[in-house]
C-alpha cells in the first residue's frame, strides 16, 4: 500500500471499516434526561480550566439512538456538566459508556468524546421511563421518570440538547507524554424536536471504579425531562492548548 493510499484512511485498521469520516446523522434520538444538584468541591475537581462552573449541577442522560448512519441503532449513558467558557454556556461532557464499537472509536478519535464500553438501558415500564447502566454484571445508574407525564414546549427541550458541548481530547505521544491536549468544542446542528415531556424523576448511582459516575453524588433532583430527536453531529474544533497554556486562535471565548 503506497503512502498517498494510507493517508486517505481515517483511521485503523486500514482494511476493516469502523466509522465514516463525515458528520454523523441520528434519526429517532431519543434521551431520558435528569438534571441533579451535587457536591460543589467534587465538580469543581471534575471540570478543567479554563471552563467555570456557576452552579452545582450535572445532567445525567440515557440516550437510544433509533437509527444512526454508518453504525446502526446503540445506546449511551453519562453525565455532562453545566459550565462557561468565557461569555459562552454549554456543557463539558464528563463521562460516556456506550454498547457499540463503532461509535466508541469514532467518538474518541474523530472528535473527543470521553467514550468507553458499557450497556445501558431505555424502557417503558409499569408507568416509567427507565434508564439504566451496567457496567459488566454491575449495576452503576438507575433513573426512572413519569413516562409522558407532561408536554415540554419543543422549543424548551431544543434549548436543552442544542448547547455547545466541551470535552479534553488527549492523543498519548509514543514515548508516554502527550502529543495533543487540547479543550475542544462541538455542537448539535440540524436538529428536529419530533416531542417532548417532562415530570418527576429519580436517580441513583452506585460506586463503580470504571464507572465513576457516583463521584458526583445526587444531592437533589431539579429536572427531568424525555425528548425524541432527528439531529446531526458537527466535528469537533479546538479552542485551548494545554500543551502550550494559549488559546487556538479565532476561538470562541479567547
Amino acid at each position: 500500500m503506497r503512502a498517498e493510499e494510507l493517508r486517505r484512511h481515517a483511521g485503523t485498521p486500514l482494511r476493516t471499516p469502523v466509522y465514516p469520516p463525515r458528520a454523523t446523522r441520528f434519526t429517532d434520538r431519543e434521551y431520558l434526561n435528569v438534571v441533579y444538584r451535587t457536591d460543589p468541591g467534587a465538580l469543581r475537581d471534575a471540570v478543567p480550566e479554563p471552563l467555570e462552573i456557576d452552579e452545582p449541577l450535572v445532567r445525567f442522560e440515557v440516550m437510544k439512538m433509533g437509527d444512526v448512519e454508518g453504525f446502526g441503532p446503540y445506546l449511551e449513558c453519562g453525565q455532562v456538566i453545566p459550565v462557561r467558557h468565557g461569555d459562552e454556556r454549554g456543557e463539558y461532557l464528563h463521562a460516556m459508556h456506550l454498547d457499540n464499537f463503532g461509535a466508541t472509536a469514532a467518538g474518541r478519535e474523530l472528535s473527543a468524546y470521553p467514550k468507553t464500553t458499557g450497556r445501558p438501558a431505555l424502557f417503558a415500564e409499569d408507568g416509567a421511563l427507565v434508564g439504566t447502566l451496567d457496567y459488566g454484571s454491575q449495576r452503576v445508574a438507575t433513573a426512572t421518570m413519569a413516562y409522558k407525564w407532561t408536554p415540554l414546549d419543543l422549543d424548551a427541550a431544543r434549548a436543552q440538547i442544542t448547547v455547545p458541548t466541551y470535552a479534553v481530547k488527549i492523543v498519548p505521544g509514543y514515548a508516554g507524554d502527550q502529543r495533543v491536549c487540547d479543550l475542544v468544542r462541538t455542537e448539535i446542528t440540524d436538529v428536529t424536536v419530533k416531542a417532548a415531556w417532562t415530570g418527576p424523576a429519580r436517580l441513583q448511582l452506585l460506586a463503580h471504579v470504571m464507572a465513576p459516575l457516583a463521584d458526583l453524588p445526587v444531592l437533589e433532583i431539579v429536572s427531568a425531562s424525555h425528548i425524541l430527536t432527528d439531529l446531526t453531529l458537527s466535528p469537533a474544533s479546538p479552542v485551548h492548548d494545554y500543551l502550550t497554556g494559549r488559546a487556538y486562535e479565532g476561538a470562541y471565548g479567547a
